[in-house]
């Protein structure tokens, strides 16, 4: 089902799917529900408290092995509910890159 108003498609789960975010230095992880994802993001149902989701950047571990993972930044808090933005690898590398030619 694709929610209006996206870019990119979403699609809502249609049941809980348990995932976890990790801080990228491993010293931290909170438990949470998948709502929706896309491409680009995800909207997630956050256990605990959400002050360690300021952080710059951080993981959603999406399997129980944590070989499945997306990296992803903070884009907005609403309650217990947060969204993210996927970070692409690529998108990265770029952004180094041109600094890099900048300097």
């Amino acid at each position: 089902m694709k929610l209006s108003g996206r870019k990119n498609a979403r699609v809502k789960m249609d049941h809980r799917y348990p995932v976890n975010l990790m801080g990228s230095d491993g010293t931290w992880r909170r438990s949470c529900i998948l709502l929706d994802v896309s491409q680009t993001g995800a909207k997630i149902e956050v256990e605990g408290t959400l002050d360690v989701l300021q952080a710059k950047e951080f993981f959603m571990v999406l399997s129980s092995t944590g070989l499945a993972y997306r990296r992803c930044e903070l884009v907005w808090i609403d309650g217990t509910v947060a969204g993210v933005h996927f970070i692409d690898g690529d998108r990265r590398k770029k952004s180094a890159n041109a600094a890099a030619q900048s300097k």
